[in-house]
Protein backbone atom coordinates (compact mmCIF):
# COMPACT_ATOMS: atom_id res chain seq x y z
CA UNK A 1 0.00 0.00 0.00
CA UNK A 2 1.49 3.35 -1.07
CA UNK A 3 2.40 6.11 1.37
CA UNK A 4 3.48 9.72 1.05
CA UNK A 5 6.62 10.91 2.84
CA UNK A 6 6.68 14.66 3.44
CA UNK A 7 9.52 16.76 4.84
CA UNK A 8 7.82 19.93 6.03
CA UNK A 9 8.88 23.55 6.22
CA UNK A 10 9.28 24.18 2.49
CA UNK A 11 7.76 27.30 0.96
CA UNK A 12 5.93 26.83 -2.32
CA UNK A 13 6.76 28.70 -5.49
CA UNK A 14 5.65 28.06 -9.05
CA UNK A 15 2.73 27.13 -11.28
CA UNK A 16 0.17 24.35 -10.79
CA UNK A 17 -2.34 23.29 -13.48
CA UNK A 18 -5.74 22.41 -12.03
CA UNK A 19 -7.35 19.23 -13.37
CA UNK A 20 -10.95 18.62 -14.37
CA UNK A 21 -13.43 18.15 -11.56
CA UNK A 22 -13.93 14.61 -10.26
CA UNK A 23 -17.44 15.42 -9.03
CA UNK A 24 -18.38 16.68 -12.49
CA UNK A 25 -16.62 13.98 -14.52
CA UNK A 26 -18.30 10.99 -12.85
CA UNK A 27 -21.94 11.90 -13.63
CA UNK A 28 -20.91 13.20 -17.06
CA UNK A 29 -19.37 9.81 -17.88
CA UNK A 30 -22.64 8.13 -16.88
CA UNK A 31 -24.50 10.41 -19.31
CA UNK A 32 -22.85 8.40 -22.09
CA UNK A 33 -25.40 5.67 -21.33
CA UNK A 34 -28.24 7.95 -22.46
CA UNK A 35 -27.41 7.91 -26.17
CA UNK A 36 -26.19 5.72 -29.00
CA UNK A 37 -24.11 8.63 -30.31
CA UNK A 38 -20.53 9.64 -29.50
CA UNK A 39 -20.03 11.74 -26.37
CA UNK A 40 -16.61 13.40 -26.69
CA UNK A 41 -15.18 14.67 -23.42
CA UNK A 42 -12.06 16.68 -22.66
CA UNK A 43 -10.38 17.79 -19.41
CA UNK A 44 -11.27 14.45 -17.79
CA UNK A 45 -9.07 14.04 -14.68
CA UNK A 46 -6.76 11.04 -14.36
CA UNK A 47 -8.10 9.58 -11.13
CA UNK A 48 -8.73 6.18 -9.61
CA UNK A 49 -12.47 6.93 -9.37
CA UNK A 50 -12.58 7.84 -13.07
CA UNK A 51 -10.85 4.56 -13.95
CA UNK A 52 -13.33 2.66 -11.79
CA UNK A 53 -16.29 4.42 -13.43
CA UNK A 54 -14.97 3.71 -16.92
CA UNK A 55 -14.49 0.05 -16.01
CA UNK A 56 -18.07 -0.06 -14.71
CA UNK A 57 -19.41 1.56 -17.89
CA UNK A 58 -17.39 -0.75 -20.13
CA UNK A 59 -18.88 -3.82 -18.52
CA UNK A 60 -22.35 -2.58 -19.57
CA UNK A 61 -21.13 -2.61 -23.17
CA UNK A 62 -20.44 1.14 -23.42
CA UNK A 63 -17.48 1.65 -25.75
CA UNK A 64 -14.70 3.76 -24.21
CA UNK A 65 -11.80 5.28 -26.12
CA UNK A 66 -9.39 7.21 -23.87
CA UNK A 67 -6.37 9.33 -24.77
CA UNK A 68 -4.91 11.04 -21.71
CA UNK A 69 -7.55 13.61 -20.61
CA UNK A 70 -9.81 12.99 -23.63
CA UNK A 71 -12.51 10.31 -23.56
CA UNK A 72 -14.96 9.25 -26.27
CA UNK A 73 -18.01 7.23 -25.17
CA UNK A 74 -20.41 5.34 -27.40
CA UNK A 75 -23.51 3.59 -26.07
CA UNK A 76 -24.78 2.03 -29.28
CA UNK A 77 -24.21 -1.54 -28.04
CA UNK A 78 -25.21 -1.78 -24.38
CA UNK A 79 -25.35 -5.47 -23.43
CA UNK A 80 -25.68 -5.43 -19.62
CA UNK A 81 -27.99 -3.45 -17.34
CA UNK A 82 -26.18 -4.55 -14.17
CA UNK A 83 -23.73 -2.59 -12.01
CA UNK A 84 -22.04 -5.31 -9.93
CA UNK A 85 -20.96 -5.03 -6.31
CA UNK A 86 -17.30 -5.66 -7.15
CA UNK A 87 -17.09 -2.34 -9.03
CA UNK A 88 -19.65 -0.32 -7.07
CA UNK A 89 -18.41 -1.04 -3.54
CA UNK A 90 -15.54 1.47 -3.60
CA UNK A 91 -17.35 4.43 -5.15
CA UNK A 92 -20.65 5.98 -4.22
CA UNK A 93 -20.98 7.73 -7.59
CA UNK A 94 -21.67 4.34 -9.18
CA UNK A 95 -25.33 4.88 -8.27
CA UNK A 96 -25.40 7.38 -11.15
CA UNK A 97 -25.81 4.61 -13.72
CA UNK A 98 -29.27 3.85 -12.30
CA UNK A 99 -31.17 6.78 -13.80
CA UNK A 100 -29.68 6.59 -17.32
CA UNK A 101 -30.09 2.79 -17.65
CA UNK A 102 -33.67 2.86 -16.38
CA UNK A 103 -34.65 5.83 -18.58
CA UNK A 104 -33.19 4.43 -21.80
CA UNK A 105 -33.71 0.68 -21.38
CA UNK A 106 -36.54 0.42 -18.84
CA UNK A 107 -34.54 -1.75 -16.45
CA UNK A 108 -31.48 -1.68 -14.19
CA UNK A 109 -29.85 -3.68 -11.41
CA UNK A 110 -27.39 -1.64 -9.38
CA UNK A 111 -25.51 -2.63 -6.25
CA UNK A 112 -25.94 -0.38 -3.24
CA UNK A 113 -22.91 1.94 -3.30
CA UNK A 114 -19.86 2.34 -1.07
CA UNK A 115 -17.21 5.07 -0.93
CA UNK A 116 -15.59 7.05 1.88
CA UNK A 117 -16.72 6.21 5.41
CA UNK A 118 -17.67 9.80 6.29
CA UNK A 119 -21.27 9.12 7.19
CA UNK A 120 -24.51 7.64 5.93
CA UNK A 121 -25.45 8.84 2.46
CA UNK A 122 -28.68 6.99 1.73
CA UNK A 123 -30.05 6.59 -1.78
CA UNK A 124 -33.67 6.86 -0.66
CA UNK A 125 -34.15 10.18 -2.47
CA UNK A 126 -33.03 8.61 -5.76
CA UNK A 127 -35.55 5.81 -5.27
CA UNK A 128 -38.34 8.18 -4.18
CA UNK A 129 -37.90 10.28 -7.31
CA UNK A 130 -37.73 7.35 -9.74
CA UNK A 131 -40.82 5.79 -8.17
CA UNK A 132 -42.65 9.10 -8.66
CA UNK A 133 -41.73 8.76 -12.35
CA UNK A 134 -43.39 5.34 -12.52
CA UNK A 135 -40.53 2.95 -11.77
CA UNK A 136 -41.05 -0.25 -9.81
CA UNK A 137 -38.12 -0.59 -7.41
CA UNK A 138 -37.18 -3.26 -4.89
CA UNK A 139 -34.02 -3.80 -2.84
CA UNK A 140 -32.83 -7.36 -2.35
CA UNK A 141 -29.48 -8.87 -1.48
CA UNK A 142 -27.71 -5.53 -1.55
CA UNK A 143 -29.00 -4.64 -5.04
CA UNK A 144 -31.48 -2.08 -6.31
CA UNK A 145 -33.80 -3.66 -8.90
CA UNK A 146 -35.63 -1.09 -11.02
CA UNK A 147 -37.92 -1.54 -14.00
CA UNK A 148 -40.66 0.30 -15.82
CA UNK A 149 -43.34 -0.66 -18.30
CA UNK A 150 -42.52 1.48 -21.26
CA UNK A 151 -41.04 4.91 -20.52
CA UNK A 152 -40.65 6.80 -17.30
CA UNK A 153 -43.30 9.48 -16.84
CA UNK A 154 -42.67 13.10 -15.98
CA UNK A 155 -43.47 14.05 -12.39
CA UNK A 156 -43.09 16.82 -9.84
CA UNK A 157 -40.41 15.70 -7.35
CA UNK A 158 -39.47 17.50 -4.15
CA UNK A 159 -36.58 15.80 -2.42
CA UNK A 160 -36.60 15.77 1.38
CA UNK A 161 -33.02 17.01 1.43
CA UNK A 162 -30.61 18.60 -1.02
CA UNK A 163 -28.75 15.75 -2.69
CA UNK A 164 -26.17 16.24 -5.42
CA UNK A 165 -26.11 12.70 -6.81
CA UNK A 166 -29.88 12.45 -6.34
CA UNK A 167 -30.40 15.57 -8.43
CA UNK A 168 -28.01 14.26 -11.08
CA UNK A 169 -29.63 10.82 -11.27
CA UNK A 170 -33.16 12.21 -11.55
CA UNK A 171 -32.07 14.88 -14.01
CA UNK A 172 -30.59 12.29 -16.36
CA UNK A 173 -33.62 10.04 -16.02
CA UNK A 174 -36.01 12.93 -16.73
CA UNK A 175 -34.37 13.81 -20.04
CA UNK A 176 -35.87 10.66 -21.63
CA UNK A 177 -39.12 10.52 -19.63
CA UNK A 178 -42.50 11.24 -21.22
CA UNK A 179 -43.76 14.74 -20.42
CA UNK A 180 -42.53 17.32 -17.95
CA UNK A 181 -40.49 16.66 -14.81
CA UNK A 182 -39.98 19.34 -12.15
CA UNK A 183 -37.18 18.83 -9.63
CA UNK A 184 -37.74 21.00 -6.55
CA UNK A 185 -35.04 21.48 -3.90
CA UNK A 186 -32.46 20.55 -6.52
CA UNK A 187 -28.74 20.80 -5.76
CA UNK A 188 -27.11 23.91 -7.29
CA UNK A 189 -23.48 22.77 -7.26
CA UNK A 190 -21.42 23.79 -10.30
CA UNK A 191 -20.89 20.11 -11.07
CA UNK A 192 -24.68 19.66 -11.43
CA UNK A 193 -24.75 22.66 -13.75
CA UNK A 194 -21.91 21.15 -15.79
CA UNK A 195 -23.87 17.92 -16.24
CA UNK A 196 -26.99 19.87 -17.24
CA UNK A 197 -25.01 21.82 -19.84
CA UNK A 198 -23.77 18.58 -21.39
CA UNK A 199 -27.30 17.15 -21.45
CA UNK A 200 -28.55 20.27 -23.25
CA UNK A 201 -25.74 19.83 -25.79
CA UNK A 202 -27.03 16.26 -26.25
CA UNK A 203 -30.53 17.55 -27.05
CA UNK A 204 -32.17 17.65 -23.62
CA UNK A 205 -34.65 20.43 -22.78
CA UNK A 206 -33.84 21.81 -19.32
CA UNK A 207 -34.85 25.11 -17.73
CA UNK A 208 -33.62 26.60 -14.46
CA UNK A 209 -30.02 25.39 -14.75
CA UNK A 210 -28.06 26.64 -11.74
CA UNK A 211 -31.18 27.10 -9.59
CA UNK A 212 -32.97 24.86 -7.09
CA UNK A 213 -35.86 24.26 -9.51
CA UNK A 214 -35.13 22.31 -12.67
CA UNK A 215 -37.84 21.84 -15.31
CA UNK A 216 -37.17 19.09 -17.85
CA UNK A 217 -39.23 18.35 -20.95
CA UNK A 218 -38.57 14.76 -21.90
CA UNK A 219 -37.41 13.97 -25.44
CA UNK A 220 -37.58 10.76 -27.45
CA UNK A 221 -33.81 10.39 -27.76
CA UNK A 222 -30.54 12.19 -27.09
CA UNK A 223 -27.63 12.48 -29.49
CA UNK A 224 -23.86 12.75 -29.15
CA UNK A 225 -22.06 15.93 -28.14
CA UNK A 226 -18.70 17.44 -27.21
CA UNK A 227 -18.01 18.84 -23.76
CA UNK A 228 -15.09 19.97 -21.59
CA UNK A 229 -15.35 19.03 -17.90
CA UNK A 230 -15.16 22.07 -15.63
CA UNK A 231 -12.11 22.80 -13.52
CA UNK A 232 -11.95 21.18 -10.07
CA UNK A 233 -12.76 23.87 -7.51
CA UNK A 234 -11.90 21.52 -4.63
CA UNK A 235 -8.45 20.72 -6.00
CA UNK A 236 -7.81 24.43 -6.62
CA UNK A 237 -8.84 25.39 -3.09
CA UNK A 238 -6.73 22.54 -1.68
CA UNK A 239 -3.59 23.94 -3.32
CA UNK A 240 -4.46 27.42 -2.06
CA UNK A 241 -4.75 26.01 1.47
CA UNK A 242 -1.32 24.43 0.99
CA UNK A 243 0.31 27.78 0.26
CA UNK A 244 -1.66 29.37 3.13
CA UNK A 245 -0.05 26.81 5.46
CA UNK A 246 3.50 26.84 4.07
CA UNK A 247 3.92 30.35 2.73
CA UNK A 248 5.22 31.25 -0.71
CA UNK A 249 3.65 32.19 -4.02
CA UNK A 250 1.89 29.97 -6.53
CA UNK A 251 -0.12 30.45 -9.71
CA UNK A 252 -3.04 28.14 -10.48
CA UNK A 253 -3.93 27.72 -14.16
CA UNK A 254 -7.00 26.17 -15.83
CA UNK A 255 -9.20 27.23 -12.93
CA UNK A 256 -12.58 28.89 -12.38
CA UNK A 257 -12.86 31.58 -9.72
CA UNK A 258 -16.61 32.08 -10.07
CA UNK A 259 -17.50 28.67 -8.60
CA UNK A 260 -15.76 28.81 -5.20
CA UNK A 261 -16.12 32.41 -4.07
CA UNK A 262 -16.83 31.46 -0.45
CA UNK A 263 -13.54 29.54 -0.16
CA UNK A 264 -11.62 32.41 -1.76
CA UNK A 265 -13.17 34.83 0.73
CA UNK A 266 -12.03 32.65 3.64
CA UNK A 267 -8.53 32.42 2.18
CA UNK A 268 -8.34 36.21 1.98
CA UNK A 269 -9.52 36.31 5.61
CA UNK A 270 -6.64 33.97 6.45
CA UNK A 271 -4.20 36.48 4.96
CA UNK A 272 -3.62 34.99 1.53
CA UNK A 273 -3.12 37.65 -1.16
CA UNK A 274 -5.12 36.58 -4.19
CA UNK A 275 -4.93 38.04 -7.69
CA UNK A 276 -7.44 36.76 -10.23
CA UNK A 277 -6.95 37.11 -13.98
CA UNK A 278 -9.03 35.09 -16.41
CA UNK A 279 -8.60 31.40 -15.60
CA UNK A 280 -5.58 31.92 -13.33
CA UNK A 281 -5.21 32.68 -9.63
CA UNK A 282 -2.01 34.02 -8.12
CA UNK A 283 -1.74 33.37 -4.38
CA UNK A 284 0.91 34.83 -2.09
CA UNK A 285 1.29 34.13 1.61
CA UNK A 286 3.73 35.53 4.15
CA UNK A 287 3.55 34.95 7.88
CA UNK A 288 1.22 32.94 10.06
CA UNK A 289 -2.38 32.50 8.88
CA UNK A 290 -5.28 34.18 10.62
CA UNK A 291 -7.88 31.82 12.12
CA UNK A 292 -11.19 31.50 10.28
CA UNK A 293 -14.42 29.94 11.51
CA UNK A 294 -17.04 28.52 9.18
CA UNK A 295 -20.02 26.21 8.84
CA UNK A 296 -20.34 23.75 5.97
CA UNK A 297 -23.52 23.77 3.94
CA UNK A 298 -24.83 23.16 0.45
CA UNK A 299 -23.68 25.29 -2.48
CA UNK A 300 -23.25 28.25 -2.63
CA UNK A 301 -22.24 27.93 1.03
CA UNK A 302 -18.94 26.62 2.35
CA UNK A 303 -18.31 23.15 0.83
CA UNK A 304 -17.98 20.14 3.10
CA UNK A 305 -15.25 18.88 0.73
CA UNK A 306 -13.02 21.78 1.87
CA UNK A 307 -13.63 21.49 5.60
CA UNK A 308 -10.63 19.29 6.44
CA UNK A 309 -8.15 21.29 4.35
CA UNK A 310 -9.11 24.60 5.95
CA UNK A 311 -8.94 22.96 9.37
CA UNK A 312 -5.34 21.97 8.62
CA UNK A 313 -4.47 25.63 8.07
CA UNK A 314 -6.37 26.62 11.22
CA UNK A 315 -4.18 24.29 13.30
CA UNK A 316 -1.24 26.72 12.90
CA UNK A 317 -3.28 29.94 12.85
CA UNK A 318 -2.65 32.83 15.21
CA UNK A 319 -5.74 32.21 17.33
CA UNK A 320 -8.75 29.96 17.97
CA UNK A 321 -11.35 28.95 15.40
CA UNK A 322 -14.48 26.87 15.19
CA UNK A 323 -15.65 24.56 12.40
CA UNK A 324 -19.19 23.17 12.23
CA UNK A 325 -19.93 20.26 9.89
CA UNK A 326 -23.60 20.02 8.85
CA UNK A 327 -23.44 17.64 5.88
CA UNK A 328 -21.77 14.41 7.08
CA UNK A 329 -21.82 13.12 10.63
CA UNK A 330 -18.46 11.32 10.51
CA UNK A 331 -16.32 13.91 8.80
CA UNK A 332 -14.00 14.72 11.70
CA UNK A 333 -11.95 11.53 11.51
CA UNK A 334 -8.88 13.57 10.52
CA UNK A 335 -8.93 15.40 13.87
CA UNK A 336 -7.24 12.56 15.76
CA UNK A 337 -4.52 12.31 13.11
CA UNK A 338 -3.89 16.07 13.13
CA UNK A 339 -3.54 15.98 16.89
CA UNK A 340 -0.79 13.38 16.41
CA UNK A 341 1.10 16.13 14.59
CA UNK A 342 0.70 18.45 17.57
CA UNK A 343 -2.54 20.20 16.69
CA UNK A 344 -4.89 21.24 19.49
CA UNK A 345 -8.38 20.25 18.34
CA UNK A 346 -11.32 18.92 20.29
CA UNK A 347 -14.80 18.13 19.06
CA UNK A 348 -18.23 18.51 20.57
CA UNK A 349 -20.90 16.94 18.45
CA UNK A 350 -20.67 18.35 14.93
CA UNK A 351 -18.36 21.22 15.91
CA UNK A 352 -14.56 21.21 16.12
CA UNK A 353 -12.74 23.77 18.25
CA UNK A 354 -9.21 24.51 17.10
CA UNK A 355 -6.57 26.35 19.11
CA UNK A 356 -3.84 27.46 16.72
CA UNK A 357 -0.36 26.30 17.71
CA UNK A 358 2.95 27.84 16.66
CA UNK A 359 4.22 24.65 15.05
CA UNK A 360 3.30 21.12 14.10
CA UNK A 361 5.80 18.26 14.32
CA UNK A 362 6.02 15.45 11.76
CA UNK A 363 4.69 12.01 12.67
CA UNK A 364 3.19 8.94 10.98
CA UNK A 365 -0.52 9.46 10.26
CA UNK A 366 -3.27 7.53 8.50
CA UNK A 367 -5.73 8.84 5.94
CA UNK A 368 -9.37 7.94 6.59
CA UNK A 369 -11.09 9.42 3.55
CA UNK A 370 -10.42 11.44 0.41
CA UNK A 371 -10.43 15.00 1.77
CA UNK A 372 -8.87 13.96 5.09
CA UNK A 373 -5.93 12.66 3.04
CA UNK A 374 -5.44 16.09 1.48
CA UNK A 375 -5.66 17.80 4.87
CA UNK A 376 -2.93 15.57 6.30
CA UNK A 377 -0.69 16.35 3.32
CA UNK A 378 -1.17 20.08 4.01
CA UNK A 379 -0.49 19.62 7.73
CA UNK A 380 2.61 17.55 6.95
CA UNK A 381 3.93 20.24 4.60
CA UNK A 382 3.53 22.82 7.39
CA UNK A 383 5.07 20.61 10.10
CA UNK A 384 8.69 20.44 11.20
CA UNK A 385 10.41 17.17 10.32
CA UNK A 386 9.03 14.18 8.44
CA UNK A 387 5.42 13.08 8.13
CA UNK A 388 4.35 9.81 6.53
CA UNK A 389 0.74 9.61 5.35
CA UNK A 390 -0.52 6.04 5.06
CA UNK A 391 -3.51 4.69 3.09
CA UNK A 392 -3.24 7.30 0.35
CA UNK A 393 -5.39 5.23 -1.99
CA UNK A 394 -8.08 7.59 -0.70
CA UNK A 395 -6.09 10.53 -2.08
CA UNK A 396 -5.70 8.89 -5.49
CA UNK A 397 -9.48 8.61 -5.79
CA UNK A 398 -9.86 12.37 -6.12
CA UNK A 399 -6.53 14.11 -6.78
CA UNK A 400 -4.64 13.87 -10.05
CA UNK A 401 -0.98 13.14 -9.10
CA UNK A 402 -1.00 15.51 -6.13
CA UNK A 403 2.55 14.70 -5.05
CA UNK A 404 3.87 15.40 -8.57
CA UNK A 405 2.16 18.79 -8.74
CA UNK A 406 3.31 19.81 -5.25
CA UNK A 407 6.88 18.62 -5.82
CA UNK A 408 7.04 20.80 -8.92
CA UNK A 409 6.47 23.93 -6.80
CA UNK A 410 8.98 23.14 -4.06
CA UNK A 411 7.34 20.67 -1.69
CA UNK A 412 9.53 17.83 -0.38
CA UNK A 413 7.07 15.03 -0.96
CA UNK A 414 7.53 11.58 -2.44
CA UNK A 415 5.49 8.44 -2.89
CA UNK A 416 6.74 5.33 -1.12
CA UNK A 417 5.69 2.09 -2.82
Amino acid sequence: MDKLQIVGGKRLNGEIPVSGAKNAALPILCAGLLTAGDVRLSNVPRLHDVRTMLKLLEQTGLKVDQDDENVVLNGASITSLVAPYELVKTMRASILVLGPLLARFGEAKVSLPGGCAIGSRPVDQHIKGLRAMGAEITIEGGYIYARTDGKLKGARIHTDMITVTGTENLLMAATLAEGETVLENAAREPEVTDLANLLVAMGAKIEGIGTDRLVIQGVAALHGAEHAVISDRIEAATFLCAVAATGGEIVLTNTRTDIFDVALDKLREMGVQLTVAGNTIRAKMDGRPNPVSFRTTEYPGFPTDMQAQFMAVNTIASGPSRVTETIFENRFMHVQEMNRLGAAIHTEGNTAFIKGVERLVGAPVMATDLRASASLVIAGMAAEGTTVVDRIYHLDRGYDRMEVKLSAVGADIQRLK
